[in-house]
Formats: C-alpha cells, structure tokens, sequence
C-alpha cells in the first residue's frame, strides 16, 4: 500500500509541471530529443532540434521555489507531471525508454524533498506497451507515485487503439491516475502558422483523443484517465458526438456523452462558463484544480477561475475530489499481477 503523508489545508493542484535540469545524452537514438542547457543557477533552456523551445527556471526542478509560490497562493499540494515536450511519443522507443526512467528518478527527488506537498505523475514509453506497463508498475509501486502523464497520441497510434490496451488495462488494475496532455510539436501546422497553436490547436488535439475515448467499442472500465485543459474542446462537441452515433446505427450502446463521465478534466479553462461546461459534461466530482505551474500559460493565482462558482463546488474542486482521488490510489492497488480483472 501506498503511504501518502497528510496534506495540509488549502488547494491542491494536479496540473503543473517540471523538467530536470539536465536529460540524459540521447544523441545515440534516432529521433527528436529535448535537451536541458542550464545557464545560471536559477536559468536554463530547453532546446529541441538545437533551438531554443523555452526558457525554464528553477521553479521546474526546485522544491524550495515551488513551495514558496504554493504558500503565496493557498496551493497545499501540487500534483507534478513531466513536460510535455520530453514525452518524445513519437521517437524511438529505446531512447523514450531511457528518457521516462530518467525523469521519474528526478521526480521522484522532487516529491521526497516535500513529502505532502509534492506528489507525481511520471513518463512512460507508451510507442511500446510493454515497456510502458514496466515502467508505470515501477512508478505506482517502487516510486510510489499517483500515476503517469501521457501525450494524447502516440505518433500516429490514438489512444482508443486496441495496441494499448495492455498499458490502460495495468492502469486500472494499479489505480493509477493517467493524466492526458497535448504536445504542442503534434499540432497541425496550419494552427501553428495562423497563431492559434496554443489557443485552438491544443484543445483540439485533446477533444479528438477524447472523442476517440467516447465512441466505438468500450474499454475496460476502472481507468482513472483525466484530460487537460477543461476536457479541451470535448465538452462542447458531445452532443453532436451523441447525434453521429444515432446516424451511424450506433446508439444502442451508452452514448459518448454517458461515457464521457467516466472521464475526469482539470478546470483549467480561463473561464467559468466552461468550467460550468465541463462540470456538466463530467459531473462536479469530476473535475480537478490544474494551472499549467509553473508556464507563462498557468492560471494566475492558482484557482482563480473558482472565484465564479458557489462554494460546495470552489471546495470540491479546489480540494475535496483530489484528496478523495489521493487518498483512493493510496488504498488502490494490490501488488502487480495479483489481480484476476481481465479486459
């Protein structure tokens, strides 16, 4: 069982991200690899292809700073995942296998220098499963993590591909939680040229992964899948997901939007109608507080979009459905393999 240390009053954040200050030399595998070039103590550059993709500081690898910052805003715990960029889904699976054990051990130097502030979601080479289910197993019980991040595909591969069923059906027999996260390299181009990467391209990405999640056959139930960014774009197409199944032949079967709250998003939306919005669509337990901490993107202070919704839901999502989230995995799992749940 996993031992998860009190956490104290105030919010707790699942969205939030860090990147070590130095990745393993990759040069050897083929593929894009991110690379860390630290210029000051507190400064650094993560480059890709040998340009700079983005300016970093400390608050990607130093527990000191980020629990400075959650204490000037409320924050009692930040849930911490990789930076998307680094899950390299669509390189080579010996490199992206290097890359996600490097970065769990740097995570898990991160969370053990704040046990109960600080608890983590790591990387896994989902391009091979069985390396991925190897990894997530060692994330869940050797590094005691609450789960694992993901892209929302995998090169050309979406996640409703029946390939990964291995890797989700050891997610839902370990309790983990699988936080969905686009990568801004995967875009379309056109979002990109026309300046809307950020703004269009990102919720798009993860409302088609989703809608690939919501439509055509069922998967084991029991994954704790939780998608960024309000759900993206998903909450506002369900319906006409629903419509296609009735003009497909296919509404004999639970519709996308019943099967949409099996899903959890964070409230990272920048408004409160669309928060209400994915309330709806994924049920108020449903929801969880996400920044984006510590990028310019992030919400700012922490939970800011919860000034406009009435205090039982501000609590639950703000606290009260993450505690009842960590404190489930905690109880979660048996040992890998002991569990006779199939497909």
């Amino acid at each position: 069982m996993r031992r998860v240390p009190p956490v104290p009053a105030g919010l707790i954040d699942v969205h939030t991200h860090a990147i070590a200050p130095r990745l393993p030399d990759l040069a050897g595998h083929a593929g894009r690899w991110p690379w860390v070039q630290r210029y000051a103590e507190d400064r650094a550059r993560i480059l890709l292809d040998g340009a700079v993709y983005r300016e970093v500081d400390d608050r990607c690898w130093s527990a000191a700073r980020r629990l400075r910052d959650m204490n000037a805003e409320g924050v009692a715990a930040q849930v911490v995942s990789p930076t998307p960029i680094t899950l390299c889904h669509s390189e080579s699976a010996d490199g992206a296998a290097v890359l996600a054990a490097a970065q769990n051990d740097f995570l898990a130097e991160l969370v053990d220098a704040a046990p109960g502030r600080l608890f983590a979601l790591g990387a896994v080479p989902l391009q091979d499963p069985e390396r991925a289910v190897a990894e997530l197993v060692r994330c869940v019980q050797e590094l005691g993590f609450l789960g694992v991040e993901i892209g929302t595909r995998i090169g050309d591969v979406e996640l409703a591909d029946p390939v990964l069923d291995p890797f989700f059906d050891a997610a839902a027999e370990l309790r983990a939680f699988v936080l969905v996260h686009p990568v801004d390299v995967t875009l379309d181009p056109r979002l990109a040229a026309l300046g809307v990467g950020f703004g269009l391209g990102m919720p798009m990405e993860t409302a088609i992964a989703g809608a690939g999640l919501v439509t055509g056959r069922s998967r084991r139930p029991g994954v704790r899948l939780c998608l960024a960014h309000g759900g993206g774009a998903l909450p506002g197409v369900l319906p006409r997901l629903d419509r296609g199944e009735t003009l497909t032949g296919r509404q004999g079967r639970r519709s996308p939007s019943a099967r949409a709250r099996d899903l959890w998003c964070d409230s990272l939306t920048y408004d409160v109608d669309s928060l209400a919005l994915a309330v709806t669509r994924f049920g108020s337990e449903h929801v969880l507080l996400g920044t984006d901490y510590p990028f310019a993107v992030r919400e700012t202070p922490a939970g800011a979009v919860l000034a406009g919704v009435d205090a039982a839901l501000r609590s639950a999502i703000g606290r009260d459905n993450a505690l009842s989230l960590i404190e489930s995995l905690e109880k979660g799992a048996q040992p890998w393999g002991t569990s006779s749940a199939s497909a």
